[in-house]
């Protein structure tokens, strides 16, 4: 149980523990020494690569999953006056993504069971002024993305999935993030696989991919390499304004050595959500989450629920774990909750299910690399508070 830093001194268990193998130390390292350190090959090739595994026709590295958002957004002509439904239960990067595109976002509740975006809720958000329906694929598990599809499209509405959470998550046969006009991915140092920062979008739309090149990318009209490869470095255009979006090459090398263990990173993070759920179900008052038969879920996160009638609160649970030297979260406190979303009309209308769940629930550490031994040493810890 040993830590990597002085920020888990006296942590036993740290809520997240990077997997930065020696491979991916010198495929950093490599493009380190490369003449050019942004804008190159191995972003073209990490892009390739993951339009591959998610079977997209096209792959677009971008700074992060909130820039792929915003500019995804900003693609499907979302714009100020317009409103997009996002679920409460979500980071506020969601909605964030929403604002910074000039609309309003407008929180729509979330299934008990999965913490999904309820069906339901979608339905009694959708109003004139409704563009977009903006999925998360919370926690890894796939929402009812079919259905909202068909809600989508009776109400001709577009869709964007925030798939954070999703790498390797399918629906039936298809990756999740090809079923909108384009999916966002996050490689956050805690996501399935990691660039430190990054985000990638997935389309199927030439005009949704053209516009999401040219805009990560100040809007020019020529990338980089193209400036450098014939003609006048300096003789390029700007036909609309965009941002400074790019993914450097740094980070792509990472990204690609890690997308080459992402089958294996998925299992392993499997085993050990099942080896959760197979100790922790059997103790009074904690709801345990559900697993999956399919590749519907990527088990990005463990969340455990624990009931309001037991002798122990989620906080209670939270700092005696703590004590134990066992770092936990919750994710997340919902949009309505936050003083910068208070301003829109009717925030925390019909939101039920998600203020319920906001006082039950609590991530567990939960990555890849964990070994049983500290697996073990948090379930116990758990049962001991839970049953005394």
């Amino acid at each position: 149980m040993k830590t990597r830093d002085a920020f888990n001194t006296g942590i036993k268990v740290p809520f997240f523990s990077p997997w930065i193998t020696k491979e991916d130390k010198i495929a950093v390292a490599d493009a380190m020494d490369s003449a050019l350190l942004t804008d190159g090959p191995r972003l073209r090739k990490f892009e390739i690569t993951f339009a591959k595994f998610t079977g997209a026709k096209y792959a677009i590295g971008v700074s992060n999953a909130t820039s792929a958002l915003h500019l995804s957004l900003k693609a499907i002509g979302v714009r100020k006056g317009d409103e997009v439904i996002v679920p409460d239960m979500t980071f506020v990067a969601t909605a964030n993504a929403v604002i910074l595109s000039g609309a309003i976002p407008v929180f729509a509740d979330v299934e008990k069971e999965t913490m999904n975006i309820s069906i339901d809720s979608i339905k009694k958000k959708i109003s004139s002024k409704t563009k977009a329906i903006l999925p998360v694929h919370f926690a890894g598990k796939s929402c009812d993305i079919v259905n909202i599809s068909r809600i989508a499209r009776e109400n001709d509405l577009k869709i964007v999935e925030d798939c954070a959470h999703a790498i390797g998550t399918r629906y039936g046969k298809k990756h999740v993030g090809n079923f909108g006009s384009a999916g966002c991915f996050s490689f956050y140092p805690t996501k399935n696989i990691t660039t430190i920062e990054g985000g990638m979008v997935i389309t199927n739309s030439k005009d949704v991919a053209k516009y999401v090149m040219t805009a990560r990318n100040h809007g020019l009209t020529k990338t980089l390499t193209q400036r450098y490869s014939h003609g006048k470095p300096w003789d390029y255009d700007m036909e609309e304004s965009g941002y400074n979006y790019r993914l450097d090459e740094i980070r792509a090398a990472l990204g690609l050595s890690q997308i080459k263990r992402i089958k294996n990173l998925n299992t392993l993070r499997k085993k050990a959500f099942e080896y959760y759920n197979k100790r922790l179900k059997d103790i009074r008052y904690l709801i345990t989450p559900t697993s999956s038969l399919n590749e519907d879920h990527a088990y990005h996160l463990y969340i455990l629920r624990i009931e309001k009638n037991g002798k122990v609160s989620r906080d209670e649970l939270f700092r005696q774990l703590l004590q134990y030297g066992i770092r936990t979260s919750v994710h997340y406190k919902p949009l309505h909750m936050f003083t910068a979303f208070k301003k829109f009309k009717d925030h925390d209308n019909n939101l039920k299910n998600s203020k319920q769940l906001y006082q039950e629930i609590i991530s567990l550490p939960f990555y890849p690399n964990m070994s049983k031994k500290q697996q073990d040493y948090v379930i116990d810890c758990i049962t001991k508070i839970m049953t005394n």
